[in-house]
């Protein structure tokens, strides 16, 4: 661990390059709102992951500055205020450069399955890789709809880590956790009825799914579109501003 910290310590000191911040400003609107200290910290923690993290380019796409730093400023915005391991169970980075496919099973009756082609925007695996489409990273900025495949790809990462090397308050008392855990299922069954009537929404559909993408997806709304989310779910915005230890809705007010 001692080792981990200092190696750290000298990423973390390293000067960051002026075309990178120029990158975080383009792409990352959620960077223009951070207050100063806020920003220098994110810096701190993208040259931190872009230290540890391998990103490797699919279907011929070149893995370029733009790419690295923002996905990895992303990943980041999750672990602000806190004192984290940087996705501990992350390694690797899988970047194509639109929607891809992927293989997946559906369990029919019995014994019997049904293996199907879908087309994905991202994945996040719990053995040590994130997948994203680089067109679709690139269409949610400034899209104002709630949805940021990044941030949802990510908070998988967050959930399916158990709280490994996280800060977390929610994660580190059980009894909060379970109090936690219990208000996201409330709004989460909430959630489902509502599209199951198909009234409107502001979190994305795709959420009714299970707890875990629920968690994404909710995710998503709290930093893309804050304020919407604390007026349809305060109880939940509430929530995740514990978890995260952020209030996006307060910021740039």
């Amino acid at each position: 661990m001692f080792f981990k910290r200092r190696r750290r310590a000298k990423l973390a000191a390293r000067p960051f390059p002026a075309e990178w911040s120029a990158i975080l400003e383009r792409n990352v609107p959620f960077y223009s709102v951070l207050p100063e200290a806020d920003r220098e910290e994110l810096k701190r923690g993208v040259l931190i992951f872009l230290g540890e993290k391998r990103f490797e380019g699919c279907r011929g796409l070149e893995i370029t500055d733009e790419i690295r730093v923002t996905i990895a400023a992303h990943a980041c915005i999750l672990l602000l205020h806190r004192q984290t391991d940087y996705y501990p169970g992350l390694s690797t980075i899988l970047v194509y450069p639109d929607a891809f496919v992927s293989p997946d099973v559906h369990h029919v009756v019995g014994d019997m399955v049904l293996e199907t082609d879908e087309v994905r925007l991202g994945e996040s695996w719990h053995s040590g890789t994130v997948i994203l489409s680089w067109q679709d990273v690139l269409d949610d900025i400034d899209a104002g709809d709630g949805q940021n495949v990044a941030f949802h790809e990510f908070a998988h990462q967050l959930d399916s880590s158990g709280g490994k090397g996280d800060s977390t308050p929610v994660l580190r008392d059980e009894a909060t956790f379970e109090a936690w855990a219990k208000a996201l299922g409330q709004d989460y069954e909430r959630f489902r009825r509502a599209v199951q009537k198909r009234w409107p929404e502001v979190l994305d559909e795709y959420g009714a799914t299970d707890p875990a993408e629920f968690f994404a997806v909710a995710t998503e709304c709290f930093f893309e579109t804050p304020r919407d989310l604390r007026r349809v779910y305060p109880r939940l915005y509430e929530e995740l501003k514990r978890f995260y230890q952020q209030d996006p809705a307060a910021l740039g007010s």
